[in-house]
């Protein structure tokens, strides 16, 4: 469940990212109540699973029961503003109606990987922005050089703009330009390149996360020219 809005005293309209129907706006009736069966599986970040009918173009919850609350009392701020971004972004770049078990996939490990593995936030960040921009249709261009070939080099940059690498003899001056060491260009490769079962195997060091998940947050931002008021958040709690 990626949002939640609250009718009247005991109902909630829930938006539902579902494998088989993209994004789903539904009605919960009775999910406020405190006898409701429906209350912690139309909760927000709670993976669950729902028996819903279709009624002309409105969607209602019969049933619900909850399969994973990722999130409890005392969660971290950093976590917790990082998981509502996640949200944010399956809002912005998933369809309507239309089946996506990928990007769900997706989501659902970075927050298993965020909550229960506790890896380092910034490094779920950036290979969640960055395989979800690939997964959407941004997917960026890091084979080799986009104007010579070369395939790496202790130093190359990365378009922002344009989604494409290039080496210190090919790049331009432009304020769009990403300075990548070797080590987070692998990074990146691996994360978009690399089979979902592998996507997580791999490590950097902090600082080198930090600059990664800037870069991939500057990535997605302007590749989908939206302004994300959750990462806005997550950045102000984080300190970035």
């Amino acid at each position: 469940m990626i949002k939640e809005m609250n009718m009247g005293e005991s109902d909630r309209l829930v938006t539902l990212f579902t494998r088989d129907y993209g994004i789903i706006r539904a009605f919960a009736a009775g999910a406020k109540s405190i006898k409701s069966k429906k209350g912690a599986a139309t909760s927000l970040l709670t993976y669950s699973s729902f028996t819903i009918l279709k009624k002309k173009d409105t969607y209602k919850i019969y049933e619900a029961s909850p399969i994973r609350l990722f999130f409890g009392a005392g969660s971290e701020i950093e976590v917790l503003s990082l998981a509502q971004y996640f949200c944010e972004l399956c809002y912005v770049l998933v369809a309507s109606g239309v089946p996506d078990g990928e990007f769900l996939r997706l989501i659902l490990n970075s927050l298993h990987f965020l909550t229960k593995e506790k890896r380092f936030p910034p490094l779920i960040k950036a290979i969640t922005e960055l395989r979800a921009a690939a997964l959407s249709g941004f997917m960026p261009d890091l084979i080799a050089c986009s104007g010579c070939g070369k395939f790496e080099d202790d130093i190359m940059y990365f378009d922002i703009s344009g989604g494409r690498l290039l080496c210190r003899d090919c790049k331009r001056e432009t304020s769009d330009l990403a300075t990548l060491d070797r080590t987070m260009l692998s990074a990146m490769r691996h994360i978009v390149y690399s089979e979902f079962g592998r996507l997580y195997s791999f490590t950097v060091p902090e600082n080198c996360a930090k600059r990664l998940s800037e870069v991939t947050g500057k990535y997605i931002t302007v590749q989908t020219d939206h302004r994300f008021t959750a990462l806005d958040f997550y950045n102000s709690v984080a300190n970035v």
